[in-house]
């Protein structure tokens, strides 16, 4: 699989688990218990990416960081969206400066912003 690809892929996987069997998979046992646990499951990835990050295990950074990306395309998926919005939204914000982007959102949670370096 191209890396390029990856996130297509895995999205494209994610969305044929909706139909399946709870007890078939993981991702479907998610998807059954609804979006109250995919939340939390989110956050705990969030919070395990952050203290591999403090305690400065890059292994350990990478695994978690894959754990949390992972959860929310599960959580975009459950949402009826996928990494292609997401990765619209990025390169719709490349080449703004973070304050501009910022002036953009008028009120919306902070952001990647400035891209452009």
């Amino acid at each position: 699989m191209s890396d390029d690809r990856v996130l297509e892929q895995l999205a494209q996987v994610l969305e044929s688990r909706k139909g399946a069997d709870a007890s078939s998979s993981y991702v479907a046992s998610l998807y059954a218990k609804g979006l109250d646990s995919i939340l939390k499951k989110v956050g705990e990835e969030a919070t395990e990416t952050v203290v591999a990050a403090k305690n400065g295990e890059p292994d350990q950074l990478v695994h978690e960081m894959a754990d949390l990306w992972f959860h929310s395309l599960v959580l975009l998926a459950h949402q009826g969206l996928g990494p292609q919005q997401v990765l619209a939204e990025l390169e719709r914000r490349f080449g703004l400066s973070g304050l501009e982007e910022k002036a953009s959102r008028q009120g919306r949670s902070p952001g990647v912003g400035d891209l452009k370096g």
